[in-house]
């Protein structure tokens, strides 16, 4: 998709219908599409544009090749009472994590917690709508995601992790959920070719080229060159934990064994997807979206201008009230897609 500034819009719904047809189009079966088409309208209806229809392309570029596999009927092995794993069969990460939903509920309600690792899946979508839905069930929910490798560890000049983003969520009493959804990596492989879109340089520091020299070129950074891990080390640290939660834990692939081979075009990274969700009352903590509430307030009151997803909050209201932006050619470009 292109980045026009929108000059029309459309309500979620029929964003939602359009972009099913798409994936139908392109050969997913009819529940991936469902899950697909909700997932990514929900992104582009909450201003995550780096992960909302601009990502279609590359579905439809993986679907094409042979990459992925759109009608691919995951295997949900439930070892023990906590602990789920799921064999996505190189399908997509949300349509395995929603075939395992009953077995997440039955492990939370009988153990108090769930661990979901998904492996041999393609996860191309932001985070939050993994997690989110367990939080508005009073469920805590955290989730790791590797990817492909496009980022260097601290003082290397070679990629070996993916963004590897992570995401919680929590109930907030009298509130919408607490939402976090970042990248390891110092911006989202999304955001970098946004950019490379608008031709407009990143800050300082986010990634290296293909030499492995400092650049602030988004396009030398796509061009086999690579971004940096936020935080220096730290951030370092935090990606290789989620390379071994993600990667190495559910048996999926670790970000730099991802190979298109022939499948030339494709973008959606094979990899895997390690999910806890937590029943916080089986603690004993009855009060925890009391005390979810109160830090929040005290974030605030601390100077914090806004709490993690309240900015996506109100782009959701607004696109309720008023539709979804959208562009002109990029609505022409959908419909051409979906046939």
């Amino acid at each position: 998709m292109t980045t026009q500034q929108a000059d029309g819009r459309i309500n979620f719904d029929d964003l939602r219908s359009l972009l099913r047809n798409i994936f139908l189009n392109h050969g997913t079966s009819s529940i991936v599409a469902d899950i697909l088409a909700a997932n990514c309208a929900g992104c582009e209806r909450d201003g995550a544009i780096s992960h909302g229809i601009f990502r279609i392309p590359g579905y439809v570029a993986s679907l094409a090749t042979g990459w992925v596999d759109g009608k691919a009927e995951p295997d949900v092995d439930r070892t023990s009472p906590s602990f789920i794993r799921i064999d996505a069969r190189n399908g997509f990460a949300q349509p395995a994590l929603a075939a395992g939903a009953e077995a997440v509920r039955t492990a939370v309600e009988s153990a108090g917690i769930a661990i979901i690792a998904i492996r041999n899946s393609h996860h191309f979508s932001a985070l939050w709508p993994d997690v989110e839905p367990f939080a508005r069930d009073g469920l805590l929910a955290l989730t790791f995601v590797n990817g492909l490798a496009n980022v260097v560890p601290h003082g290397g000049h070679t990629a070996v992790y993916g963004t590897n983003p992570i995401a919680f969520a929590t109930p907030v009493a009298d509130a919408e959920p607490l939402v976090v959804d970042q990248a390891t990596s110092v911006m989202a492989n999304g955001e970098v070719r946004l950019h490379a879109l608008a031709n407009s340089p990143l800050p300082p520091g986010t990634g290296l080229d293909s030499a492995g020299r400092p650049s602030t070129d988004p396009h030398a950074i796509l061009a086999g060159g690579a971004l940096n891990t936020f935080g220096g080390y730290k951030g370092s640290s935090i990606a290789l934990m989620v390379e071994l939660m993600a990667g190495a834990l559910t048996g999926g692939q670790l970000s730099f064994e991802n190979d298109f081979g022939e499948c030339v075009g494709a973008q959606t990274p094979k990899a895997g997807q390690l999910l806890m969700v937590i029943d916080p009352t089986r603690g004993g903590n009855a009060g925890f979206a009391q005390r979810v509430s109160l830090l929040c307030s005290r974030l605030i009151d601390a100077g914090q201008d806004r709490l993690p997803g309240q900015r996506r909050y109100a782009s959701r209201l607004n696109a309720q009230r008023l539709g979804i932006p959208i562009s002109q050619d990029n609505l022409f470009q959908l419909r051409t897609l979906a046939g």
